[in-house]
C-alpha cells in the first residue's frame, strides 16, 4: 500500500472508531440516566475536542508512522500505551478539576476508565482491520518489498526458510550475495547467489532491493563494515542477524520478527514524539533567541561594516538532511571572497583572513546568532552533527566510512563532537568528530540534547569547542 494512501486510511478509520466511541460513552454518560448529570456537555464540540486530543496524542507517540511487517499484537501494544497516556492526562485533569471545586471525588473520575475501555476496544478493532487488510495486500502480492541476503550460509538459508513461510512479512527474497566468490552461482530454493559483496551496489539496482539482510558467520564480522559503506546512501533497510551469544548475553538489542530476531543496522532511535517535541523546541529557542539578540545583532552588524568590506551576512552552501543542499547563514567574520584564491579550505584556529570583529565573534560564539534563521526553517536543528560543505562531504566519504551516514539527521548548530573536541585542523580530527557524531545519532533522545545545550554554555564560557 502506498504510504500516502496507508496515513489517509488510517486517519479515516481512527477519525470513525474515535468518534464512535464517544457516541458511545456520551449516550452512557449523559442520555442513560444511569449518572447524575450536574450539566449537559454540548455533544459536537466535545466529540471535536476529543477527536484532536486523541490526534495529537497519536501523532506523537508514532501511531501514524509507515507501517511495514509489524504484528498486529504489536499494534495493540503501541494502541494500549498511547490510550494510557491520554487517560492518564484525562484522569489527572478531572482530579484537578475536582480539587479546584472543593469536591473530593466525581463519579466522572471513575467513569473515565469506562470509556476507556469502550476505546481501547473499539478503536483497537478498527486498528486490527486496517493491519489485517494491509496483511491480505501483502499475501497477494501488493506492496512487497525485495529482500537481498548478505552471506551463503546455514545460518541464511535458515533466515531464508522462515522468511518464505511468513508470507506477512511481505519480503520476498529476490538474490544472495556472497562473500566468497566460489559460492556465485549457487541457489537455495530457487534464488541464486548472483554476486559478491563487492558489487553489493550493482545487485541493489538491478533487483529493486529495498530490504538487507545480513547472515554472517562469526569469523565474517568484518564483511559488515564493508557491507554499510558500500549500502551508504542506498535507500534500503539493514537488518543482521546476531549471533547467539550475543543474544543471550544481552549485547545485541534484537527485534522478533515472526519468531527470528534481527537487529537493525542504525535504526532511527528517537521515538517520534521525541522528534515532535525536539523540533518544537528548536523553533521556540530559536526565536527567542533571535527576538532577545536583536540588540547584538544591530550593534555586530554595524562592527562589522566598519571593520571590513563586504556584507554582514556570509552565506554558504552545506549539505542537510538526506543530502539536501542550503545555505547556512552567519555573521561574517572573514574577509571578503575569503576563498577566491585558496579553494575550499577549513578554517584554522588562528586563521589569518579572519578580521578584527570576527576574531570577537567567534570567540564568543556571535557569529553563530544567524543560524537561528535556518532552525527556523527546518534546514537545521539547534542539536545534531554540524552541517559540511558538499565538496567536503563527497571528499571525506571517499576516505572514511559510514561519513554519509551523518546526513541521517538535520544538522545542527551545536553537537556532542562540537562540545567534545577541538577545531577541524587534520583528517585525524574529522574522524574523531566523526565518532562522535555517530555516537549520538545513534542515541538521539531529547534528555541527551539537553546535555548537549548545556555543555554548549560552558563551552561558550570557557571559549573551547568549535562551531564551524
Amino acid at each position: 500500500m502506498n504510504k500516502k494512501i496507508e496515513k489517509i486510511f488510517v486517519l479515516v478509520i481512527d477519525f470513525i472508531t474515535i468518534n464512535l466511541t464517544w457516541v458511545l460513552y456520551y449516550f452512557i454518560r449523559v442520555q442513560s440516566g444511569l449518572f447524575e448529570i450536574f450539566s449537559h456537555p454540548d455533544f459536537l464540540i466535545s466529540a471535536i475536542v476529543i477527536y484532536f486530543y486523541w490526534l495529537i496524542i497519536f501523532t506523537f507517540v508514532g501511531m501514524y508512522r509507515t507501517w511495514f511487517a509489524r504484528s498486529r499484537f504489536d499494534e495493540l501494544t503501541s494502541l494500549f500505551k498511547a490510550s494510557f497516556v491520554g487517560i492518564f492526562i484525562l484522569f489527572f485533569l478531572i482530579f484537578y478539576d475536582d480539587m479546584v471545586k472543593g469536591e473530593t471525588a466525581t463519579t466522572g473520575r471513575y467513569l473515565i476508565f469506562i470509556y476507556w475501555g469502550l476505546f481501547l476496544a473499539i478503536v483497537g478493532a478498527g486498528r486490527l482491520f486496517v493491519r489485517s487488510f494491509q496483511r491480505r495486500l501483502l499475501i497477494k502480492g501488493i506492496g512487497r518489498k525485495n529482500a537481498l541476503i548478505v552471506g551463503y550460509n546455514p545460518k541464511a538459508q535458515n533466515i531464508h526458510q522462515t522468511i518464505n513461510k511468513a508470507r506477512g512479512l511481505g519480503i520476498d527474497v529476490v538474490a544472495y550475495v556472497a562473500v566468497d566468490k566460489e559460492n556465485t552461482g549457487k541457489n537455495f530454493e530457487g534464488i541464486q547467489v548472483v554476486d559478491t559483496v563487492e558489487n553489493i551496489r550493482d545487485v541493489i539496482k538491478k533487483f529493486d532491493v529495498s530490504e538487507i539482510i545480513i547472515a554472517l558467520e562469526k569469523n565474517e564480522d568484518d564483511i559488515v563494515m564493508d557491507v554499510l559503506s558500500k549500502c551508504e546512501g542506498e535507500e534500503v533497510s539493514i537488518k543482521i542477524v546476531p549471533d547467539l551469544y550475543e543474544i543471550i548475553s544481552g549485547q545485541a538489542r534484537t527485534n522478533q520478527i515472526y519468531g527470528f530476531p534481527l537487529i537493525d543496522i542504525m535504526p532511527q532511535l528517537m521515538p517520534e514524539w521525541e522528534k515532535k517535541i525536539k523540533r518544537l523546541m528548536d523553533i521556540v529557542i530559536s526565536f527567542l533567541i533571535l527576538t532577545l539578540t536583536f540588540p547584538v545583532t544591530l550593534l555586530v552588524a554595524i562592527a562589522i561594516k566598519i571593520d571590513s568590506k563586504g556584507p554582514v551576512f556570509f552565506l554558504q552552501e552545506r549539505m542537510g538532511l538526506n543530502g539536501k543542499i542550503f545555505k547556512v547563514i552567519k555573521f561574517r567574520s572573514m574577509i571578503d571572497n575569503a576563498e577566491a584564491y585558496s579553494g575550499p579550505v577549513w578554517s584554522t584556529k588562528d586563521d589569518p583572513r579572519i578580521t578584527r570583529v570576527g576574531k570577537f565573534i567567534r570567540r564568543t560564539r556571535i557569529d553563530e546568532i544567524p543560524q537561528m534563521i535556518n532552525v527556523l526553517k527546518g534546514e537545521m536543528s539547534l542539536v545534531g552533527p554540524r552541517p559540511e560543505r558538499p565538496f567536503f562531504v563527497e571528499k571525506l566519504a571517499k576516505e572514511i566510512p559510514l561519513y554519509k551516514r551523518r546526513l541521517k539527521v538535520r544538522p545542527g548548530v551545536t553537537g556532542w563532537a562540537q562540545v567534545k573536541h577541538k577545531y577541524d585542523e587534520t583528517i585525524d580530527d574529522v574522524k574523531t568528530k566523526l565518532r562522535y557524531d555517530l555516537f549520538y545519532i545513534e542515541n538521539m533522545s531529547l534528555r541527551m540534547d539537553l546535555k548537549i545545550l548545556f555543555r554548549t554554555i560552558f563551552v561558550v564560557i570557557t571559549g573551547r569547542g568549535h562551531f564551524e
